[in-house]
């Protein structure tokens, strides 16, 4: 399997799971010039964005968000918040989510981007 299809893969995997959890998917793989986000959910007035990372071995795959990859997240978020004024007050979270490759081989482990400072 491709890395392209793995990613794919590790990103419906997320999206599906928290759909069931009553999420809704507003975007998949939004992009601007300043970067991209994977996946962009909403639930009762709350943004939720997640960075997906799916690894054959769990051990780095929240650290694979250095600084550089944070402030590239960060002006996604701002640019995609300038495009959605409406969804500008809600409350945001940005979360990585690590899948474990291949995707039946473990659960998904959850870090907010706090979490690894």
């Amino acid at each position: 399997m491709t890395t392209q299809a793995s990613g794919v893969q590790a990103e419906t995997r997320v999206s599906q799971l928290l759909q069931r959890r009553g999420w809704h998917l507003l975007e998949r793989n939004w992009s601007c010039r300043w970067g991209e986000l994977d996946l962009v959910l909403h639930k009762n007035r709350q943004l939720l964005v997640v960075e997906v990372k799916g690894r054959r071995s769990l051990a780095w795959g929240p650290w694979s968000v250095d600084p550089a990859k944070r402030r590239r997240l960060g002006r996604a978020i701002s640019c995609w918040r300038a495009e959605h004024p409406m969804q500008a007050e809600w409350l945001l979270q940005v979360t990585v989510a690590v899948v474990p490759l291949p995707p039946a081989r473990g659960a998904v482990r959850w870090f907010g981007l706090d979490q690894l400072c």
